[in-house]
């Protein structure tokens, strides 16, 4: 009998359930514009993202994957169905209760850093909670720093840091306030190969170590690696979703996509 356990497995019924679930997508469709200039970003999507899970979403460009990533971050409005942050619904939400949704609910990670140059490395990370006047957790502040190795930079300015310790701070800033959810968009698409492994090895160890939830979009099958789970989009639907992916498999995954051109290569996948 074949073995099927790393073959692409097709969505299930269980991939569907809400009880587990960070974040998900009932029937979600995004479309822009109208008439002749009319796009369909997302045609009817529907999606759970597991709790202590790390989850890739990849394909074509133009495919939708970005689009799907910032309407389940609450970044983009849904033209329909349903998008929910744990048990809320953020197509029922006002910008006021949104914004503060993403706030508390969410931690975010962008190819830009997105760091202020004249605030530490330290006031970078804990920035979002001042600003909302929240006292950090201090016991998990010091874990997370501990967790991206960032201890010795924490006075830095981020003009005296690396690209990818810089990078490190903003995983540091959306791990702080313990989000329900980090979303994550290219986030190594600046950096050099052994600063996208560290900055790839903190998100998973943010999984293993520390419970939380990754979602990140990428366009690299070595990045795709790191995760526990692939989910690939064309024409704005979810066509398969691969479990326990190595680098070889979603490269393999991806030409099919690209017409047999390889895939961009960066940062190497576990283990090599």
């Amino acid at each position: 009998m074949t073995d099927q356990t790393n073959q692409p497995q097709p969505l299930s019924a269980a991939t569907a359930a809400t009880a587990t679930s960070a974040a998900r997508a009932e029937h979600l469709s995004k479309v822009y514009g109208e008439g002749d200039t009319r796009v369909v970003a997302l045609d009817d999507v529907s999606v759970a993202l597991e709790r202590s899970r790390y989850t890739a979403i990849m394909g074509p460009s133009g495919s939708g994957k970005s689009t799907l990533m910032h309407c389940l971050a609450g970044l983009d409005s849904a033209s329909s169905g349903q998008v929910f942050i744990g048990d809320a619904d953020l197509t029922t939400l006002g910008d006021d209760d949104l914004t503060k949704l993403r706030r508390d609910k969410v931690g975010f990670v962008f190819q830009s850093f997105n760091l202020l140059p004249t605030l530490t490395a330290l006031e970078n990370i804990t920035l979002p909670m001042d600003i909302a006047g929240h006292k950090p957790d201090q016991a998990w502040l010091d874990q997370v720093i501990d967790t991206v190795s960032l201890r010795d930079r924490l006075r830095h300015k981020p003009t005296q840091l690396s690209g990818g310790q810089q990078q490190r701070v903003a995983v540091a800033r959306a791990l702080a306030s313990r989000p329900d959810v980090i979303f994550a968009d290219e986030p190594t698409g600046n950096l050099d190969s052994h600063s996208g492994a560290e900055v790839l090895g903190f998100l998973r160890s943010s999984v293993d170590d520390l419970g939380q939830t990754v979602v990140m979009v990428t366009h690299d099958p070595n990045a795709a690696a790191y995760a526990d789970r692939v989910l690939f989009l064309a024409d704005g639907r979810i066509v398969e979703e691969m479990l326990d992916p190595t680098a070889d498999r979603v490269l393999s995954r991806m030409r099919r996509f690209d017409g047999g051109q390889p895939a961009a290569s960066a940062a190497p996948p576990p283990g090599v």
